[in-house]
């Protein structure tokens, strides 16, 4: 019996998670909690560290859930991906008037009396401010997507925004929610708008909050600490102190949850997670969340510019193997970038594992086998590396795999492995294209709109199309499946996209996560989200 059965068997016997499930047994103390509990303090156990606390030149997802503490957005998404209020009063819609028949003209309503933690009020001229910082050339903003499509904005009082954009583009409420992809929430104007840029501003590592929580210390290497916002329009959010726990060495992070020097253990390592029935004092959580992890190709690179050596190299792998072997199978193998649950879910069919037609299409390439064991065409030789995060075990065992299930067939894989800050930044090899493979996950937002990944518009420094595919088709049907509200059309316009994608090969989409969550048995109404942020409801958490 393999590891991974072994695994699978000892979870299956010893606990059984459907959504949320008791682990182990722990003696209460005399006040009915747990003798390590700290009321009214959550410890939050993290493998990474925000790269920047200004969502607009963030790119981790650290960044993402940090935000959830201390910002407020007009929207946000609850745990299943549905929007709901946040400094506005209601979602827009058709039949509220939020948006207008033709679909061009978005209206919100802001609350009333909401302040920043420094007292200052929050009004519709924040977000003014913050729509012309995003689109300022002065500011390196990590993406304008959507931005660039808003025409003109009218603020007809200091708690209304109408917002006017050039075309159709159902996607477009995304840009008021939670941080995290293109949507910033509204930065404080009274702070930066006599800066000449924000590029370097204090506030980018030192911000105020507009959000339940304030941060009152940052450690970096080590911990960011946050406490209540006094001014928070929702009230005094329930704990009195937010521990955020750096971790980057995976073993180490499983090792605090058993020693309960951390309360919430988000994305438990597919390693540990079998061990997860002998932690006292845990309640464990399983949820399908919208993240997928992929081998990203560069397309521009002369080794790689072919899509029949993109498939042939994808053809090569069985991928069903490495799934089983280095994350014990306990994630969805994925067919596209749509989340598997949602309404647009193309119908793609899985790349086979045919090595003998990945030999073939190496061939029709015109790439042979050097007398040194590697493929060369002409002058270029099939030389090329994979890149992922350090901070995983299981990721870096998957390079290792693929390194060597790759090599018999003339494929000389390095691997060049940086921390996630720097593998994401601005300046770092993915959005520079200084990178063959790539090893990581993404994170989607509710809407299917993936254009900022595959549309050529969206090549760096434009977006995140760090593929840096060029195709038309490609292009042509992620914008019609923006064209409309209509969810059929969408749907179908999705279909056409993704098969396309399916043919030019610009990845191995390979899972979507199985999330598994631990968190002290004291903690109460931290509920796990689908989609980007599990602080999305953070001002209800108790201990």
């Amino acid at each position: 019996m393999t590891f991974s059965r072994l695994a699978a068997c000892a979870l299956a016997c010893a606990l059984v998670f459907s959504a949320c499930s008791k682990a182990g047994n722990a003696p209460k103390s005399a006040g009915g909690h747990n003798p390590w509990t700290i009321p009214g303090t959550l410890r939050i156990g993290n493998e990474d560290e925000p790269d920047n606390l200004n969502p607009m030149f963030a790119h981790t997802d650290a960044t993402d859930q940090v935000a959830g503490l201390i910002y407020a957005s007009w929207l946000r998404y609850d745990d299943n991906g549905n929007y709901i209020p946040d400094l506005a009063t209601e979602v827009p819609s058709y039949q509220n008037g939020g948006i207008s028949k033709d679909g061009k003209t978005i209206t919100l309503h802001m609350r009333h009396g909401v302040r920043w933690s420094d007292g200052a009020p929050l009004t519709v001229k924040d977000w003014v401010f913050t729509y012309h910082a995003v689109m300022s050339p002065a500011n390196n903003t990590k993406t304008r997507y959507g931005w660039d499509e808003i025409s003109s904005v009218q603020t007809p009082d200091d708690y209304t925004l109408v917002v006017h954009i050039n075309k159709v583009d159902a996607s477009i409420l995304g840009l008021f929610g939670v941080a995290g992809g293109a949507a910033y929430p509204p930065l404080p104007a009274h702070l930066l708008a006599n800066l000449p840029d924000i590029n370097r501003a204090s506030f980018n590592s030192k911000p105020i909050s507009s959000g339940p929580f304030v941060l009152q210390q940052w450690n970096h290497g080590s911990s960011l600490i946050f406490t209540p916002n006094p001014y928070y329009f929702r009230g005094k959010p329930k704990l009195n102190k937010i521990v955020w726990k750096i971790v980057p060495n995976v073993n180490t992070l499983f090792a605090q949850l058993q020693t309960h020097d951390v309360d919430v253990y988000v994305g438990v390592n597919e390693n540990d997670i079998a061990r997860l029935p002998q932690v006292q004092g845990i309640t464990v959580t399983k949820k399908l969340i919208a993240n997928w992890r992929h081998m990203g190709i560069n397309t521009s690179r002369p080794q790689l510019n072919d899509p029949r050596v993109r498939l042939a190299m994808i053809e090569a792998i069985d991928w069903k193997r490495v799934n089983d072997t280095v994350y014990h199978g306990y994630n969805v193998l994925a067919v596209s970038d749509v989340y598997p649950k949602l309404w647009a879910a193309p119908n793609i069919p899985p790349f086979p594992y045919d090595p003998q037609n990945a030999k073939q299409l190496l061939a029709q390439a015109g790439w042979k086998m050097g007398s040194d064991g590697v493929l060369h065409k002409g002058d270029v030789a099939m030389h090329i590396t994979i890149s992922t995060n350090t901070e995983k075990q299981e990721n870096q065992q998957a390079e290792v795999q693929i390194q060597s299930l790759l090599r018999p067939f003339g494929f000389d894989v390095q691997i060049h492995n940086y921390p996630t800050s720097l593998l994401f930044a601005q300046n770092g090899p993915l959005y520079t294209g200084h990178y063959d493979l790539e090893w990581s996950i993404e994170t989607n937002g509710p809407d299917p709109d993936n254009r900022g990944l595959w549309n050529s518009k969206f090549i760096p420094p434009n977006g995140a199309n760090t593929a840096w595919l060029r195709d038309p088709l490609v292009d042509k049907y992620s914008e019609l499946a923006n064209s409309t509200f209509d969810l059929n059309q969408r749907k179908a316009y999705y279909q056409k996209e993704e098969e396309r994608i399916h043919q030019v090969v610009p990845a191995q989409f390979f899972y979507w996560q199985n999330e598994y969550t631990a968190t002290n048995s004291d903690v109460r109404n931290f509920k796990p989200a689908a989609f980007i942020q599990d602080t999305w409801n953070c001002w209800e958490w108790s201990v």
